[in-house]
């Protein structure tokens, strides 16, 4: 069974049924709100919204396009969209990681045999910020790391100013990350995930 049809939590809220029209015609509609992995297809969309959610701040992006694509054939599992209407509005791309801590070689990897998963990036498109998405997009991918079974931690590199956001989400700050990009230094947070058996009998996973 696919890990989505699995998961209550990332079904689709719809709009409510389409009446017929008056000339006997059905009117289609998307759901209201969706949440769902992403695929390569959605890249180019994942991308731009990455990009202006960063470059104004850092000069640079956490992953370009072609990193995107990358993750995204490797480990579409480990992302989670979130869609107004068929429109992206925001988003979370993982993989996993074999190690204690993150290193320099985390950006790029992707570990299968790993129990870690690295979050590279969240970002909110500049319209929906403001309106706590980037909160509810990370409890509701949390809930989802819970159900996979190979799952038992989540890490995140931050800068300084981020660390509020993410101990709110239930993060813990592990001290300062031996990754650099360029002048940037980083903290690293970590979120424990519960054992798979634990969850599945109290949230019908």
């Amino acid at each position: 069974m696919p890990a989505l049809s699995a998961l209550p939590f990332l079904k689709p809220v719809h709009l409510r049924p389409p009446r017929s029209s008056p000339r006997g015609q059905r009117r289609h509609t998307l759901p209201a709100s969706e949440f769902r992995c992403l695929s390569p297809e959605d890249a180019v969309s994942v991308f731009e919204i990455e990009r202006e959610a960063f470059i104004s701040v850092s000069g640079d992006c956490p992953l370009h396009l072609d990193e995107i694509r990358h993750f995204l054939n490797l480990c579409p599992e480990l992302s989670l969209g979130w869609f107004e209407e068929g429109r992206l509005v925001a988003f979370i791309i993982g993989s996993l990681w074999d190690q204690e801590r993150l290193s320099q070689a985390a950006l790029t990897l992707h570990k299968p045999q790993g129990t870690a998963v690295h979050i590279h990036v969240l970002a909110v498109h500049r319209t929906f910020r403001q309106q706590g998405k980037g909160s509810i997009l990370m409890w509701r991918y949390l809930q989802y790391l819970r159900c996979l079974p190979f799952a038992r931690r989540a890490l995140l590199m931050c800068e300084d100013f981020l660390v509020p956001f993410y101990q709110k989400c239930g993060f813990e700050a592990l001290g300062p990350c031996e990754v650099t990009v360029g002048d940037l230094a980083f903290i690293e947070m970590q979120h424990c995930v519960r054992g798979h058996a634990f969850v599945r009998r109290n949230s019908g996973c």
